[in-house]
């Protein structure tokens, strides 16, 4: 059988795996110096550099393009579409490198899945990328005209979560209502109802606190502290995104480091981590209604959900709502091999991006 190569950029790497199917065969975390970086002026100029490197990468360990049967890359920031493995094509190549939405590492995913799949004569695809936007219009009106609420989450864990846990559920993702809480750096809550996210509370700006990120916040102070003088605009966007939560209230985002403080005793440690976790419950709660209390699991994913903490303590809270699983960790390269195995095996169509956004 042929493998599927993966490709997930990041910053400062790249992770590329082989699967037989979804097979981890065999992977690897491709470094990029900052230096080496800062040589591109925009993400789409790395193309060819991070592109080589996975070639040179597959012939080390004694792969050819001609062992690969089709290739999938990291959904980038793309116009607003519905989840599912999508066939990259030209107008969506285009809107990578025109990067609308944002200059991203992830906006590469694509890019090199195609130039690697056209040199290997197979098709490429993207999965779930964090442009996916299933909200209905009532979802987006935030109380404030010019402020439209978003959607935006970690679409990629949460939808190949929620088709683990419904399949324990002896059911396709389509049959299931689920509440999906990625809780990593940041925190995703997302109701899927039969398999559509059809609201987020924003990981960078709404819902609970993350280990670095504040989420929601009493506006009337926020916007007092904005106006105070003691910030730049760049200084309160990284107090939001980046020194907030965990890190702001204990200097670390790096839950296995707050345990520890628990577990020696410290108090303020263990409020706080109890208070991130009453946040989640409480998100969780609100996004039952939503599903208008139709809910046939509640599941815990992401990095922070291995700790047990933090899990009973929100399965103290909303057990009572559904049964409660917890699927911890974030497996990107398996979630997109499976994508792109559906639709090898005709389990699902892809999808053509021309035919699902509006331009």
């Amino acid at each position: 059988m042929k493998l599927i190569l993966v490709i997930n950029p990041g910053s400062t790497s790249t992770k590329v795996a082989l699967f037989k199917r979804t097979e981890n065969v065999i992977q690897n975390n491709l470094t990029h110096s900052a230096e080496e970086i800062a040589k591109f002026e925009r993400v789409s100029d790395q193309l060819e550099m991070r592109q080589a490197l996975i070639e040179d990468w597959m012939k080390e360990e004694g792969y050819q393009l001609s062992d690969l049967e089709a290739v999938v890359g990291r959904g980038g920031l793309l116009r607003s579409m519905p989840g599912g493995t999508y066939e990259v094509t030209s107008k969506m190549k285009e809107d990578l490198i025109a990067a609308h939405r944002g200059e991203h590492a992830s906006n590469l995913g694509g890019l090199i899945a195609d130039k690697i799949a056209e040199k290997a004569g197979v098709k490429s695809y993207i999965v779930d990328p964090v442009a996916v936007d299933e909200f209905e219009d009532i979802a987006r009106i935030s109380g404030i005209p010019q402020i439209e609420r978003i959607s935006l989450g970690h679409a990629l864990n949460v939808k190949a979560v929620g088709r683990r846990a419904a399949k324990e559920l002896g059911k396709g993702l389509d049959e299931v209502n689920l509440i999906v809480a990625h809780i990593g750096g940041g925190i995703s809550i997302c109701p899927l109802r039969k398999g559509k996210a059809i609201d987020y509370n924003n990981a960078n700006e709404m819902g609970p606190f993350s280990p670095e990120r504040t989420g929601g916040l009493p506006c009337g102070d926020l916007v007092k502290l904005c106006f105070s003088g003691k910030y730049t605009l760049a200084e309160m966007k990284k107090k939001i995104s980046g020194k907030g939560g965990l890190v702001a209230y204990l200097g670390t985002n790096d839950a296995r480091e707050v345990q520890k403080l628990i577990d020696a005793g410290d108090e303020k440690a263990k409020l706080i981590f109890s208070a991130m976790a009453y946040q989640i419950a409480k998100e969780i709660g609100q996004m039952a209604t939503v599903l208008k209390g139709e809910v046939d699991a509640i599941v815990m994913t992401g990095g922070v959900s291995y700790s047990e903490n933090l899990t009973n303590q929100v399965k103290e809270m909303v057990s009572f709502i559904a049964p409660y699983m917890v699927i911890p960790g974030e497996d990107e390269m398996l979630a997109l091999a499976e994508g792109t195995v559906r639709v090898l095996n005709s389990e699902e169509k892809a999808k053509i991006y021309e035919n699902e956004v509006k331009f």
